[in-house]
């Protein structure tokens, strides 16, 4: 019976400090962005590496699409580009229209969407045959999604 109590004691202490750490948040700070660039035309070339935020060069991801120069958290999953970037909506619209035709792609305007911080762009002319998808939301705190795919549109 002794050890049942004792039991019982260290399951509500573990209890009651994981609900302090979560009421707390946890024990880990959010990744905070990096500040703006100054910039008008970041931009990083095809294959590039990119490092991670945190610095870690053992963490780098390499991309055919173009991605800005203030990218951040990039993450690139079944060929899908995901990062963020601290751009307006037109920079990053105006910073894929230029990469994107001077690589001899043609946008195809009826399907460009722009709509409450939000934005929709297909580009045709990529070897594969699939047009280039790239969309972005806003995320209301200065920064933005960014995702570009191949997709058969």
């Amino acid at each position: 019976m002794k050890h049942y109590r004792i039991y019982l004691a260290i399951a509500v202490f573990v209890s009651a400090l994981l609900a302090c750490q979560t009421l707390a948040g946890g024990s880990e700070p959010p990744p905070a962005a990096p500040p703006a660039t100054e910039s008008a035309n970041p931009e990083i070339t095809d294959s590039t590496p990119v490092v991670e935020e945190n610095g870690n060069t053992d963490s780098v991801t390499s991309t055919d699409f173009p991605i800005t120069g203030d990218a951040y958290n990039v993450t690139d999953a079944n060929g899908t580009l995901l990062f963020y970037t601290k751009l307006s909506l037109e920079e990053t619209m105006n910073f894929y229209r230029e990469e994107y035709t001077a690589r001899g792609y043609t946008e195809r305007e009826i399907l460009t969407v722009v709509a409450d911080g939000t934005f929709s762009m297909v580009f045709d002319g990529d070897p594969s045959g699939s047009a280039v998808v790239i969309q972005s939301v806003d995320l209301g705190d200065g920064s933005r999604t960014v995702t570009v795919r191949l997709e058969d549109v």
